[in-house]
């Protein structure tokens, strides 16, 4: 890694703002957090993660990329290191982090590593995007560098390859798999912080948006329409009933990203927020401030989120949660007519005097 003490005049690009010293607590979503503690509870997870951390083959995996992946640098994809040291600079990272270009056509990027994170994109991903875009997807893994999201990505890429080769031990697969779980709720929830700190070094909410869209479309802008997207999240979050709302968690549970439309919605309306603008106008957490901060007021911060969530959420299932804590009918009927859909049984409503 080299020290990252690019000049400001020398950024590729057009001028933007740069948030020196600033702490990942400044854009990190508050279910990021409150998911990361709720990982460190899990019964057993202090035991891997001790053990894991001294077993990784990390110097394996970074001779690995070394030598099957082309490293990027001022001589190989000139223009991606340009943009990773100007992310690097704007998000105040010390240390540039190594970054390779992996042959896989499939558009993806990590960010991994225990002593020292190692970015990795594809090509597939290069192909796909614009430099807008790209810078900022890079932002979003220096993102994630900045907020030391790398070992747990690491453990989840070691467990998630473990657990297939024991899934013949039954129990011995069920315990990864607990664990596996919980890091993919984390890293879903990451997700969302990360695309965050993208914004924030792309400062183009509209590339975001594209290099979203792309993701879950391909290569065909002239195709698509960013509000039209956007309403397919809306759909997304409050189509159907309660059978939908299972599904929904059912279809996330294996996946490590959140769906694509999903979090354009959701940087869409962060990039909204009076806690956005403030961070643009200069006003955020600090790292010098980081010791000083309250596990307590983080606990308030998530509890807060999920409570606005709940309450204003149009998803089936979140909206009963909203009634019930708020007292409203009893829960065997709500529940009953939710499954249902609207009204009675098959749809009809239940005429008095007949039986349920």
């Amino acid at each position: 890694m080299t020290e990252n003490t690019e000049s400001q005049d020398n950024l590729p690009g057009r001028r933007r703002r740069r948030f020196e010293g600033i702490s990942s607590r400044a854009y990190e979503h508050p279910a990021d957090r409150s998911a990361l503690v709720a990982l460190r509870k899990l019964t057993g997870f202090d035991t891997v993660f001790k053990a894991l951390s001294g077993l990784l083959p990390e110097r394996s995996l970074r001779l690995l990329f070394l030598s099957d992946s082309v490293r990027v640098s001022d001589d190989q994809f000139a223009h991606l290191y340009a943009m990773l040291r100007d992310a690097c600079y704007i998000l105040d990272l010390e240390k540039v982090p190594p970054m390779y270009v992996n042959q896989d056509p499939n558009p993806n990027a990590m960010c991994i590593g225990l002593d020292e994170p190692i970015i990795v994109v594809t090509t597939g991903l290069v192909e796909l995007l614009d430099e807008e875009e790209m810078r900022a997807v890079i932002g979003h893994e220096v993102g994630h560098a900045l907020s030391g999201h790398a070992v747990y990505r690491t453990i989840l890429l070691f467990l998630t390859n473990l657990a297939l080769r024991v899934a013949w031990i039954p129990l011995g697969n069920i315990a990864i798999m607990a664990i596996v779980t919980a890091l993919r709720e984390w890293f879903r929830k990451s997700e969302f912080s990360a695309d965050r700190a993208g914004l924030l070094v792309g400062q183009d909410l509209k590339a975001s948006m594209r290099g979203l869209m792309k993701l879950a479309g391909g290569n065909h802008l002239h195709e698509m329409n960013v509000d039209a997207f956007l309403k397919q999240a809306e759909e997304y979050e409050a189509g159907g009933d309660l059978r939908d709302s299972v599904l929904k968690i059912l279809n996330v549970l294996p996946r490590t990203h959140p769906f694509a439309a999903v979090r354009a919605a959701e940087l869409k309306k962060w990039s909204e927020t009076r806690d956005y603008q403030r961070i643009m106008d200069g006003h955020y957490p600090r790292r010098d401030e980081d010791q000083d901060t309250s596990v307590t007021d983080s606990f308030r911060q998530s509890a807060s989120h999920y409570a606005d969530d709940v309450r204003t959420s149009k998803d089936p299932l979140m909206k009963l949660v909203s009634d019930i804590a708020g007292g409203a009918g009893d829960l065997g009927g709500k529940l009953r007519d939710s499954f249902r859909g609207s009204g009675g049984r098959d749809g009809q409503s239940d005429a008095p005097g007949k039986d349920s």
